[in-house]
């Protein structure tokens, strides 16, 4: 079951436990493109999870939108850093699909404003993509095979934020991008 493209994990759980009618809900979106936010294992804090899910039910009035919660690679802990990010990017190049678009957010990538991130959002709307994957790593990052496979690279910071806290972070500024193309008094410039 999906509610407003979350298919499953702790987000779906916040969702539920929030009282969402999931089963009649039908959007109308203002953006046809597929946008997914794929992240490499499970949020295990629970005001995360809360968080997240205030900004996905607030994303279904605008995208087609999932969040993928991709599983953690088996026996990481006994894998050094490199294999890991050689495991992980494995699981994502099998689940991507020709004419995605791939962005990393990744601490050396640009690095736009609020209204910034909207036009880029805007643009990407515009192109003829089967789908807007943003795609945040595991802990140590991105494997050079996915480096060459991105079309992007995203930072939302110069700062360094675990993992975890970037869906959140993300899907705020997802959400912040909505209303600003939008026209509605969320952002405050």
């Amino acid at each position: 079951m999906h509610i407003f493209g979350v298919t499953n994990g702790p987000a779906r759980t916040a969702l539920l436990r929030s009282g969402l009618q999931t089963s009649s809900y039908t959007a109308k979106y203002l953006y046809e493109l597929k946008t997914e936010l794929w992240a490499i294992g499970k949020t295990n804090e629970p005001y995360l999870e809360e968080g997240m899910g205030i900004y996905l039910r607030r994303l279904g009035h605008y995208l087609k939108f999932e969040l993928a919660i991709l599983p953690d690679v088996k026996n990481a802990g006994k894998l050094r850093a490199e294999q890991l990010r050689e495991a992980e990017a494995e699981t994502v190049l099998n689940r991507l699909r020709p004419g995605d678009h791939l962005i990393l957010l990744d601490e050396n990538g640009r690095q736009p404003s609020s209204e910034e991130f909207a036009g880029l959002l805007n643009q990407k709307f515009q192109l003829s993509h089967k789908r807007l994957v943003f795609l945040i790593g595991g802990a140590y990052g991105f494997s050079d095979g996915l480096y060459q496979r991105a079309d992007m690279k995203l930072s939302l910071s110069r700062m360094t934020f675990s993992h975890q806290m970037v869906r959140l972070f993300f899907l705020e500024q997802l959400y912040r991008a909505m209303t600003i193309l939008n026209n509605e008094p969320y952002h405050n410039p």
